[in-house]
C-alpha cells in the first residue's frame, strides 16, 4: 500500500468549518424566510455540493438553490470564510509527511478560490504541491470530478500510488469513482457507519491515529 500521493479533503478533515459555513448557510436560508437558530441542525452541510444540500433538505428548486448559493457566498466570501479552526495536529501531519517525500494534495469540493484563501490564512499552503477544488461556475462541483481533475492536472496515471483522505462519504465514493483507495476520519463529520458503509479502506478516530497509519501502513 505505498502512496506517494496524499490527497486531503479540506472541511472536517484539515480544518473544522463549522461555525462558518453553518453561519453562511444560516444566512442564505434567512434570505428565503426560513429561521434557523440550532447552528448543529445545519452541520450536514458540511461536505457535500451545497446546491446539494439545499435541494436535500430543504426541497428547494434547482433555481432556488442556486440563488440561495448566491447568497451563502456573500457571508461566506466575506466573514464565514474564516470562522474556521485547523484540528490540532494537522500541521505537524502535514510537515511530517511532506518532510517524507510525499506529494500533498487538497482535494476539495470547496470552490478552489477559497481553499487557497483557508490554506494561505492557516499558513497550510506551503504543505501543498497542488490545491484542486470546485469551480465557482460548478462545472466542477462533484468530490468524483475534483479529485479526476487533481489526477489530470498532476499526471499521475498510476491510481495505485494515490490514497484519499477525507471525512464523509463523498470523499470515500469520489476515491472508489477514481479507481482509488481511501482513508475516512472520524474526528470530522462523517459517522463511521456512513464511511463503513461508502467503502473506506481504512477508518482512523483521530489526527494522531491517521499519523500512525500513514507512517506504519502506508509506507
Amino acid at each position: 500500500m505505498k502512496k506517494l500521493y496524499l490527497f486531503f479533503d479540506l472541511d472536517g478533515t484539515l480544518t473544522d468549518p463549522m461555525i462558518g459555513i453553518t453561519h453562511s448557510v444560516q444566512y442564505a436560508l434567512a434570505s428565503f424566510g426560513i429561521e434557523e437558530n440550532d447552528l448543529h441542525q445545519l452541520c450536514t452541510f458540511i461536505g457535500p455540493p451545497l446546491k446539494d444540500s439545499f435541494r436535500e433538505f430543504y426541497g428547494f428548486s434547482n433555481e432556488q438553490a442556486e440563488i440561495a448559493l448566491i447568497k451563502y457566498r456573500e457571508y461566506f466570501s466575506k466573514r464565514g470564510i474564516f470562522e474556521n479552526q485547523v484540528y490540532d495536529g494537522i500541521p505537524a501531519l502535514l510537515a511530517q509527511q511532506k518532510k517524507s517525500g510525499r506529494k500533498l494534495m487538497l482535494a476539495t469540493s470547496k470552490p478552489e478560490i477559497f481553499a487557497r484563501q483557508i490554506l494561505d490564512y492557516f499558513n497550510l499552503s506551503h504543505y501543498f504541491s497542488f490545491i484542486g477544488g470546485a469551480t465557482l461556475d460548478g462545472k466542477r462541483s462533484t468530490k468524483t470530478d475534483v479529485i479526476r481533475y487533481v489526477l489530470k492536472s498532476n499526471k499521475i496515471d498510476n491510481p495505485s500510488d494515490v490514497i484519499m483522505i477525507g471525512d464523509r462519504k463523498h470523499d470515500i465514493e469520489g476515491a472508489q469513482a477514481n479507481n482509488i483507495q481511501s482513508i475516512g476520519v472520524l474526528y470530522g463529520y462523517g459517522s463511521e457507519k456512513e464511511l463503513y458503509e461508502a467503502g473506506a479502506n481504512i477508518i482512523v478516530a483521530s489526527v494522531t491515529h491517521l499519523q500512525n497509519i500513514l507512517n506504519t501502513v502506508i509506507c
